[in-house]
């Protein structure tokens, strides 16, 4: 089986983040025998389509795809001399989840069969609450009824963000403080411990508030506190886990099983979070929860992207023994999802099933690729 083309698919309007709106990018790698694998990256689409076609796409054509490791090391030594964790990992995982899809494929089994099997029945998942129907901020009860009925137990959210941006991470007051702890307040007064409720911070904040919000959240019995600090400084974690009680979750923003090495070192953090789409792929990403393993950590992938993406999470996750709950966005599964790929892969009562199969079990549908939603380019160009 040899590579014989690499297609990049752009949607460069795909969703709302709390950054703004953002794109998710496919890649499908062709096969001599008719087979393509199916990868994705997200939210920054035009640098990542670059790399893809100028910098990975010559090399990969002739290959064989079956050849994962030494084809991730390759095209990891071609771009890491000019600075690569930006869009030349993202572009790296997207095809490495590619590449794992086709080896699934070519065995006609689903990818976690190949990751080492099923570890679980099931994959408890929790939902980031970027909603359609509910604000988190303003209608807190509503949102967690709402999941409640639907099965699920845990929610994130990020009630500080809007402070932070004032203030630019430097300080937050005793009112503010009051303004930002209303909707967990709301959530535990309603619900008791029925419902989960993750921190995220999106890396905002400088130490001396996170220790201050930390504290004030202490009540509260909140899941984890997510990237409370930049992922800059990993000592700066270590002091904060010294000084707070709740378990700090880090980081989605780190890449590679290296940029892992301080944090699980310095024993900050108590929960690990890779993105299967930011640190290098299904590969590193095994990498990274067999490192946390071995300090007796587990891990909670960051799972925000697109649906291939959620898909690759999910096979990931079905066959990690130290998984501790797998991230999904109702929004995504629910509506956004629904027109690009064969399958949505929602949960059922705050948990998603056995993964599907051959490969991820998920593909673009054809409509999409004929739309004018997307921008499809290849190497070699076709004439």
């Amino acid at each position: 089986m040899k590579i014989v083309r690499i297609e990049t698919v752009e949607l460069p309007e795909s969703t709302t983040v709390h950054a703004g709106t953002i794109g998710w990018l496919w890649v499908r790698i062709h096969t001599d025998e008719g087979m393509v694998g199916l990868g994705e990256t997200f939210p920054a689409t035009a640098p990542d389509k670059t790399v893809l076609l100028r910098d990975f796409a010559h090399q990969l054509v002739g290959r064989d795809p079956r050849d994962i490791e030494a084809i991730w090391l390759d095209l990891f030594t071609s771009v890491q001399y000019r600075g690569w964790a930006g869009a030349e990992i993202r572009a790296l995982s997207a095809v490495d989840i590619a590449l794992w899809d086709l080896l699934a494929r070519s065995a006609n089994l689903p990818l976690y069969r190949l990751l080492g099997g099923r570890c679980w029945e099931s994959v408890p998942v929790y939902n980031t609450c970027y909603d359609d129907i509910y604000d988190f901020n303003t209608q807190p009860v509503e949102l967690a009824r709402d999941l409640l009925v639907a099965g699920i137990r845990a929610m994130k959210i990020w009630p500080f963000d809007a402070v932070a941006r004032k203030n630019r991470g430097q300080s937050i007051s005793n009112e503010e403080m009051d303004c930002c702890l209303a909707p967990v307040r709301k959530v535990r007064e309603t619900f008791g411990e029925q419902m989960q409720i993750a921190m995220e911070f999106h890396g905002f904040w400088n130490l001396p508030c996170a220790v201050k919000i930390a504290r004030a959240l202490e009540p509260y019995h909140v899941m984890w506190l997510e990237e409370m600090l930049p992922q800059d400084n990993l000592k700066a974690y270590a002091t904060l886990a010294q000084e707070v009680s709740q378990p700090l979750c880090i980081s989605e923003r780190l890449a590679t099983r290296w940029g892992f090495r301080e944090v699980l070192e310095n024993g900050a953090a108590k929960i690990i979070m890779p993105d299967v789409a930011w640190c290098g792929g299904l590969s590193e990403a095994r990498k990274v929860a067999a490192a946390a393993e071995t300090n007796y950590l587990p891990i909670a992938p960051h799972n925000c992207g697109g649906p291939v993406v959620h898909f690759a999470s999910w096979h990931l996750a079905m066959a990690t023994r130290n998984l501790f709950i797998l991230e999904t966005v109702r929004r995504h599964y629910q509506d956004r999802f629904v027109p690009l790929v064969t399958s949505a892969g929602a949960p059922l009562n705050g948990s998603l099933g056995e993964p599907p199969g051959p490969g991820l079990g998920i593909e673009l549908k054809p409509e999409l690729l004929a739309s004018n939603r997307v921008r499809v380019e290849g190497f070699p160009a076709t004439s």
